[in-house]
């Protein structure tokens, strides 16, 4: 009887471990036709330079190369880049991502039944890494799209793509959290996973167990060239809305303020007289933008846009980006430790805007010492290249203030929204303050602006 027992908990235990594990063939037998190979050339040209050996053409075998080597003039060759994409349209329409098939001359996608048909980029969207291609077919499986803001941290999810050109590769995974900022990314709430993705699942979808899109795979994090277990996807509905875009139109609008924002820390909430740190600090804002217009002021917090709550700063871009150019919104502020309601008309962005660096002058001797920072008063020099009629210049920093993030260099132009007109008065409004207090300080760095929260703990 105790073998039989034994026996049962034997079959008993693979059957309880199949139950607690998902089981993808389903999925992958329903959505694996609609997932394609992406491999693009591109046309470049060899110069004699490049095919000659690297000597000086002074040098007596250089005629002799230059002469007799083969293949003397120009060539073509055409290297390939391959990639992955999901057909989302009968008659041809797939997503990839935009580097997949960028300066690619010629775009060629394979099916799974083995059909390869050329492929006409539509549009690519770089600052989201999204690409709409269309292909001359018409039947044609295709994904359903599910909804990413129901995504759960910990949930199964599933990629299907390319891999070093390995067709219809599946890896599985769990979500590793959502809504995670990037690099340069500021319009993409990435979906972290820890699905295996290589090069070549570059624009291959990411399931849920339900077998809807829930996102691209994008990019991976690692410091070898290979899969380390961080993976990153754009939300389908982000990508969704940029191929609509791209089929209309064939390029993407999106919104813009004229504004220059960073993070709420506890310490600058604070300061503010914040409940807690939320929000998007305004620490420039462009003369004559609409920010300017609406009435927005360098020292604000951004809580609400359009209805829609800012959390963080990484929020406020995405909003703004998304909102049509030329609506009228309202805009909720913190300022002077109260919440104002605005109204603002987003503009255009324009992806060629650039800034301006400031030159600094040689700054004079320190003249104030305080919380381990001298400070001096500007040259006229400085004050017309910074186009500031006060604030005061950070010559030396040490103990509190290096700590709080001052640097030698800064220009110190308001203290808790207080403009700094010269040396005196800085030094009489920081004695203002009691001990212990922490203040925002709006320091001019470079071309940019950005609040430091600094602790008034002593000398330094």
């Amino acid at each position: 009887m105790f073998r039989h027992l034994i026996l049962a908990l034997s079959l008993l235990i693979p059957l309880q471990l199949s139950a607690q594990l998902p089981d993808f063939t389903e999925l992958v037998e329903k959505q694996g036709a609609a997932v394609v190979n992406i491999s693009t050339t591109q046309a470049a040209r060899s110069t004699l330079s490049q095919q000659l050996p690297q000597i000086d053409e002074n040098d007596p075998f250089f005629e002799f190369f230059r002469r007799f080597a083969p293949n003397q003039g120009p060539r073509e060759f055409q290297p390939q880049s391959l990639g992955s994409g999901f057909i989302i349209s009968a008659d041809g329409y797939i997503l990839t991502n935009a580097h997949v098939i960028d300066s690619a001359e010629e775009v060629t996608v394979r099916l799974t039944d083995k059909r390869e048909f050329k492929a006409k980029v539509i549009g690519a969207d770089k600052r989201t890494d999204v690409a709409l291609i269309k292909i001359d077919a018409s039947s044609l499986p295709t994904v359903r799209f599910g909804d990413p803001g129901k995504l759960k941290v910990g949930e199964w999810v599933v990629a299907i793509g390319s891999p070093f050109g390995f067709d219809n590769t599946v890896t599985a995974g769990i979500v590793s959290a959502k809504g995670r900022s990037l690099p340069q990314e500021n319009f993409v709430p990435f979906i972290q996973t820890d699905v295996a993705v290589n090069p070549g699942n570059s624009g291959g979808p990411l399931f849920n167990l339900r077998g809807e899109v829930v996102g691209i795979n994008s990019q991976i994090y690692s410091r070898t060239g290979g899969f380390m277990g961080l993976s990153f996807a754009i939300p389908i509905d982000v990508a969704n809305d940029i191929a609509q875009q791209l089929r209309t139109t064939g390029k993407v609008t999106r919104g813009r303020i004229g504004v220059v924002i960073q993070q709420v820390t506890k310490e600058l909430a604070d300061g503010f007289g914040l409940p807690k740190p939320q929000g998007a600090l305004v620490n420039s804002v462009e003369k004559g933008g609409p920010a300017d217009k609406a009435g927005i002021e360098a020292g604000d917090v951004i809580l609400r846009f359009d209805g829609k709550a800012v959390n963080s700063s990484e929020d406020l871009p995405r909003v703004v980006g998304g909102t049509k150019p030329g609506s009228k919104v309202a805009i909720q502020v913190w300022r002077n430790k109260a919440a104002r309601d605005l109204q603002v008309v987003v503009a255009e962005l324009n992806d060629d805007r650039a800034g301006r660096q400031a030159r600094s002058g040689k700054p004079q001797p320190p003249v104030a010492a305080q919380f381990g920072m001298g400070v001096t008063e500007l040259t006229d020099v400085q004050r017309r290249d910074l186009k500031v009629e006060g604030g005061v210049f950070v010559d030396n920093v040490q103990g509190t203030a290096a700590r709080a993030g001052l640097r030698r260099g800064d220009v110190i132009l308001a203290v808790n929204n207080q403009d700094v007109k010269n040396v005196e008065q800085f030094r009489q409004l920081m004695a203002s303050f009691d001990k212990g207090r922490i203040v925002a300080l709006l320091v001019r760095r470079g071309g940019n602006s950005l609040y430091i929260p600094l602790r008034l703990d002593g000398n330094g």
